[in-house]
């Protein structure tokens, strides 16, 4: 067990002076541990009301260890949408081929931003783990009217990325640590990039499970600095208001409700819809081998967790309703 003190600069997660929580959650977040190191996970950081109250590293983990991310990546790309928002470089219900403009010329024109960060574009999603290039991305024809269904897989994102590069005239990632992730002490370890060079938007960021934490912390405060934040509030809000095409997803975030419909393969979640609803809001970022980034505004909680995605199809399977009810008591 990691019992290192866990500083990463100004505006940081506050620091309580122990690993272990005391009092009436200690119960509720070390048998949540242990579900957790049963199902090959090997970071767990709990964060209450800004403050990290709980970590634990198990199985060869580390604080000072990345882990990749996997699918969790994704939703960086609906903040930096927010962040984008903010500058002016965009809105949510433009069409993309304002930008793309190979997609002017046919139904793809109808295509908006929103579009492609809910899984609504009706392009061709792609092998879910194979994510195409940018120029494969654009060049991907519809499969279903825009807006008309969900469907998950790499392509919509990997158009969101081309998109933003040509918004900005240059490199997506350089732009989101610069614009975001400085003015938050957060880094990541390193970020996949394709073939042609260019950052995997639906995957490939290794991150510590710490600075992760401090990520989900800043997108659960930042819902309420108004003007004064780094991001579009309304945009934000938007991230984590779920599509008509599937009541579980909003903009590059999952939403924990009744009906959520999962992914189709690859990355799984688990869903009770009973117990899913007594758990009231939960939004989460989730990866292959069950990477979880759980933000609770109502509980004022911040949940990172991380396992070896080695052995996923063994052992006992993982839930996020049995995982937040031990965590929740």
């Amino acid at each position: 067990m990691d019992r290192r003190t866990f500083m990463a600069g100004a505006g940081a997660l506050a620091v309580a002076p122990f690993t272990l929580a005391s009092g009436a959650f200690a119960a509720n977040y070390e048998a949540a541990a242990r579900y957790s190191a049963e199902r090959r996970g090997v970071s767990l950081i709990v964060v209450r009301r800004g403050a990290a109250v709980f970590e634990d590293y198990p199985n060869g983990g580390g604080a000072e260890r990345g882990w990749n991310l996997a699918s969790g990546t994704k939703s960086f790309t609906g903040i930096m949408a927010a962040a984008g928002v903010k500058d002016g470089l965009l809105t949510l219900d433009e069409r993309a081929s304002r930008t793309l403009s190979e997609w002017q010329g046919d139904e793809r024109r109808e295509i908006t931003i929103r579009h492609l960060l809910s899984l609504t574009s009706g392009l061709q999603p792609g092998a879910i783990g194979r994510p195409p290039t940018y120029a494969e991305a654009v060049a991907t024809p519809l499969a279903w009217a825009p807006g008309s269904r969900f469907s998950y897989g790499p392509t919509s994102f990997q158009a969101f990325g081309e998109l933003m590069r040509r918004k900005l005239g240059g490199d997506p990632l350089e732009w989101l640590q610069r614009r975001v992730l400085d003015s938050i002490n957060v880094r990541f370890e390193s970020w996949r990039r394709g073939s042609d060079g260019n950052p995997l938007m639906p995957q490939g960021c290794v991150m510590r499970a710490r600075q992760w934490a401090e990520f989900g912390q800043f997108v659960l405060a930042e819902a309420r600095q108004g003007a004064r934040g780094l991001l579009d509030r309304d945009a934000l809000r938007e991230c984590f208001r779920a599509s008509e095409a599937n009541p579980g997803y909003g903009l590059s975030w999952w939403l924990l409700r009744p009906g959520l419909i999962p992914p189709a393969g690859g990355m799984r979640v688990e869903i009770d819809g009973a117990a899913i609803a007594r758990l009231g809001d939960v939004r989460m970022a989730a990866g292959a081998g069950d990477q979880r980034l759980y933000l609770m505004p109502e509980r004022e909680l911040v949940v990172a967790r991380q396992a070896h995605l080695l052995g996923m199809r063994f052992g006992p399977r993982w839930s996020d309703a049995e995982f937040l009810r031990l965590l929740l008591g």
